[in-house]
């Protein structure tokens, strides 16, 4: 009776709702709720696209590849030649809601590619952008046109295609073989690292104005297709040209006036502007679709008419940019993968097609951009490197095919109204399959070849030759061997030692700590007051400022250059980031700063962004200092453990985790490794420019809670800054550039220093074996660098001579400030210790004491008993990570585990 009255009078039952739990069918689709197969889709295209693109990356490939790769695995080629895996997986009635999302998606990315086009950079460089992009698309264009003529009367009768003229497919096999991949290109140069060099700026000028005529000539291709007559493809063709003219002259400058007015080209688009800009894209995506013209053309236009000023372009990029890379471009491909069928390619007649396509694309623009690059007066070499990189297809030539194609167990949906292909047929799938082929294939090849055409050594090697500095063989030019010698010689004068180049890594979490150890660099400001005269009141006699005279600077500043290295990652904007790069310098919050702290200080400095790859951050480091001709290179130690600059940690946390291994390690190792010169890598520990302030005690208050707060609380004077250098001599190379370092700070009147010479006596320690001798470091490379060997007495005795010559030749104006004393020990860690913990962090109103110390790779001290016994007794915090001890040496690492109440400055010589 309860069932019965449970169901309806009429027989007739509600739709489920309960799902799986009444054992519905999740993959059975449903036209009234399509959402769950297609999240089930959309799943299945995002996990198989992000596996093959972690091995592909390995080997320095796009994401595009990745991109293809799986949409064809997951059409007729392979997956879906499991029985029931497309009805299953991809029914056919899904795949209108799969299509309507991807071209939702390829819409979005179409703006994007705009956005990326830097107009400006082609009318910086109109000449060199004219020929080699018209010569890297008229050559290709030609051979396509001819390979067409094959095509057409070989493919023509394949199921699905409708009668088109052969002018009309020509043009549209022309266009397709002529387009470079521009935003593959930029990711392929940025990945090598030629974003900045000639071969780079000429690419992607070339690249900028071969995206633009190729997108036109698709438009002009578009309407010749969807145009009923000739007469009706004129009016498409001059109404998508009056809507161009529109879309510049009237609509950019409404839309430059909204956004100067919502500052949102100074501060970034603001979640209105972000509103307005996508509602622009759509109406004019809108709008060239309904004249006749795809709507990705539409969108392209939107992208090229927003400004690039202020970052405006990047910071509206990085608004969107994820959803579409990670979610909507993917759908696009997995359905370019359903009209890829590679069984098709199953003739001996069809496989030399595949191979005339590939060639003939590859040839034609690599002959027209070498061609053109070396009338240009670029090398044989660059030359190639260009035809390459121009070869490059990827992403947009797909567009242009699939748009044009009809995949044939798809052909019946008449619905998919926006679909070129469906209403032009032009392309057969084993057409189409014939171009992924070769764009997989060009595409593929564009990063191996243009390694091998222009490594690394050849970049430097040209670089070198075309600033004069050697012959084409190699062989230095314009140097002297009398000065070299001479200079040689006077290396133990403290005058040839000095600092005068220095090469910081900046960091936003260590530049208070940079700053205030920088300034102990920098020169004496001038007391002398110079009066000015304002020019309306300055007699016939004294002409305003003409005749002033200014205090002279003594000696020539140091030269100081930041280094600020960001991360390269797949996303779109860090690219756009790297290719403007000097805007964003110019722009940069950190690099200004340093330009401002330099102003204060007496120095001068420079300041550059670097977008790099964070296993190339030591690389690029070694290289800059190279270049640049760097004395020393000064490393901060990350706080945060992390290369990233965005890490954060809590305070009781902050000294742990930097101590800990991580990447920021393995950074300063591997730079260590390779450095060019000096070297110094600072650990700061409260160092700053005003008098460290002691703690108030904490006292209850009525809410049972005691808090110490800082709010309100005015900065110390900055008058006292004084600073107490502590630095124990063991020998050795290090050691001695070091003991030259610290003469150097204490040139600043408000600095001292003791200097310590350590004698170590012998002792009973056991010989070290040569196994024991050879260490292997985090990073994986041999360390023979501390379980040195017992000095000798010849050794030592050297380094006494040197330290008694450094001693005597002390300037009569330092002596007053730096004090030279040796001390005998058979332990020297527990000696230098103590006398560390006398030295500093004693004066209540200091600015922060430093403890100097050299590295320590051929001190000849063995401290491999010594160390445990003392971490075991006076170590205040956990054991650091093994890596900080091979990075830092023995020494930094016991006062590291310490925690000794000074900052840390470790410094490496320079390899000879």
């Amino acid at each position: 009776m309860v069932a019965a009255s449970a169901t309806p009078p009429d027989g007739v039952r509600a739709a489920h709702q309960g799902g799986i739990l009444e054992g519905v069918n999740p993959v059975h689709y449903d036209s009234k709720n399509p959402i769950i197969v297609f999240i089930i889709q959309a799943g299945i295209i995002i996990i198989f696209c992000r596996l093959l693109q972690y091995p592909l990356s390995k080997i320095r490939q796009p994401t595009v590849i990745a991109e293809i790769i799986g949409g064809i695995l997951l059409g007729p080629s392979v997956l879906g030649r499991i029985p029931g895996f497309s009805n299953a997986i991809f029914p056919e009635e899904s795949i209108p809601t799969l299509s309507l999302a991807a071209n939702l998606g390829l819409v979005l990315f179409l703006f994007l590619v705009g956005l990326e086009v830097d107009l400006r950079l082609l009318l910086k460089n109109w000449k060199i952008s004219l020929s080699v992009g018209a010569a890297g698309m008229a050559i290709p264009f030609g051979l396509g046109c001819a390979v067409a003529y094959g095509l057409y009367h070989e493919f023509r009768e394949d199921a699905g295609l409708e009668p088109i003229s052969f002018g009309t497919y020509m043009l549209f096999v022309g266009v397709a073989m002529a387009i470079t991949a521009f935003p593959v290109l930029c990711r392929i140069l940025t990945e090598l690292k030629l974003l900045g060099s000639e071969v780079g700026l000429v690419v992607l000028s070339a690249g900028v104005g071969n995206d633009v005529v190729g997108w036109i000539l698709l438009a002009l291709c578009v309407a010749l297709v969807n145009a009923g007559s000739g007469i009706v493809a004129l009016y498409v063709l001059l109404t998508a040209i009056a809507y161009i003219l529109f879309l510049v002259y009237a609509i950019r400058p409404i839309f430059l006036r909204i956004l100067r007015k919502s500052g949102s080209i100074q501060n970034g688009p603001t979640q209105s502007m972000v509103a307005l800009t996508i509602l622009l894209v759509f109406a004019s995506a809108f709008f060239t679709g309904i004249i006749g013209v795809h709507p990705i053309f539409g969108a392209f236009l939107v992208g090229l008419i927003c400004p690039h000023d202020g970052g405006f372009a990047i910071k509206l990029t990085e608004k969107i940019e994820d959803l579409v890379a990670v979610f909507f471009l993917p759908l696009y491909f997995a359905l370019s993968g359903l009209s890829t069928n590679i069984g098709l390619l199953d003739s001996g007649i069809t496989w030399a097609y595949v191979i005339a396509v590939i060639v003939i694309a590859f040839v034609g623009k690599f002959v027209g951009g070498t061609i053109a690059a070396r009338l240009c007066k670029m090398v044989w070499r660059e030359s190639f490197t260009v035809g390459v990189l121009m070869s490059c297809k990827g992403l947009v030539e797909l567009i242009v095919l699939v748009g044009n194609t009809v995949p044939e167990n798809l052909a019946f949906h008449a619905n998919i109204s926006q679909n070129i292909g469906l209403q032009a047929k032009i392309l057969s799938t084993r057409t189409f399959t014939i171009f992924v082929v070769m764009a997989l294939a060009t595409t593929f090849a564009t990063t191996p070849l243009t390694t091998a055409f222009y490594p690394p050594w050849y970049q430097k090697k040209l670089a070198a030759w075309k600033r004069g500095e050697i012959d084409w063989d190699g062989n230095t030019l314009g140097q002297d061997t009398h000065s070299i010698d001479s200079d040689a010689i006077a290396t133990d004068k403290h005058d040839a030692s000095d600092i005068r180049r220095l090469l910081v890594y900046l960091r936003l979490e260590s530049l208070p700590s940079l700053f205030t150890f920088i300034s102990l660099l920098g020169g004496e400001k001038s007391d002398t007051i110079v009066s000015r005269v304002h020019p309306s009141k300055a007699d016939a006699n004294n002409q305003g400022d003409h005749d002033e005279t200014w205090p002279l600077i003594k000696k020539r500043p140091l030269q100081v250059h930041g280094l600020r290295m960001l991360g390269l990652t797949e996303r779109l904007s860090s690219v756009m980031k790297e290719s403007e790069i000097e805007d964003v310098s110019t722009r940069d919050p950190v690099v200004n700063s340093f330009h401002s702290f330099g102003q204060l200080n007496n120095l001068s400095t420079s300041g550059d962004v670097e977008i790099v790859p964070e296993g190339s951050y030591a690389h690029t480091l070694a290289h800059s200092a190279s270049e640049q001709g760097t004395d020393m290179v000064l490393l901060p130690w990350s706080e945060s453990g992390s290369l990233s600059e965005t890490a954060t940690t809590t305070v009781e946390h902050s000294r742990q985790r930097m101590l800990e291994n991580g990447p920021h390690t393995l950074f300063l190792a591997s730079f260590l490794n390779q450095a060019p010169c000096h070297a110094a890598v600072f650990v700061n520990n409260n160092i700053t420019s005003l008098a460290q302030r002691e703690q108030e005690p904490l006292s209850p208050i009525k809410s049972r809670q005691s808090l110490r707060s800082t709010h309100g609380v005015p900065s110390q004077s900055l008058a006292p800054r004084a600073h107490h250098i502590f630095f124990p001599f063991f020998g050795g190379l290090d050691d001695r550039i070091a003991l030259r370092f610290v003469l150097r700070l204490a040139r600043k009147s408000n600095v001292t220093a003791t200097i310590l010479f350590v004698d170590v006596e012998p002792n009973s320690e056991p010989a070290v074996t040569d196994a024991e001798r050879t260490q292997t470091n985090a990073s994986g490379k041999e360390d023979a660098v501390h379980l040195p060997t017992t000095p000798s007495h010849e050794t030592i005795e050297q380094e006494r001579s040197f330290f008694t010559a450094m001693k005597d030749s002390l300037p009569s104006d330092l002596s007053p400030r730096v004090v030279f004393s040796t001390i005998s020990t058979t332990e020297p860690l527990h000696t230098i210790y103590q006398h560390a913990r006398s030295e500093v962090g004693q004066a209540p109103k200091s600015s922060g004491d430093l403890i100097v110390l050299g590295r320590g790779r051929e001190n000849g001290i063995n401290f491999r008993t010594e160390m445990p016994r003392l971490l075991s007794t006076v170590a205040q915090m956990s054991h650091p990570g093994t890596d900080v001890g091979h990075v830092l040496g023995d020494v930094a690492h016991v006062f590291i585990a310490t925690a000794i109440k000074a900052s840390l400055l470790i410094i490496q010589a320079r390899k000879d």
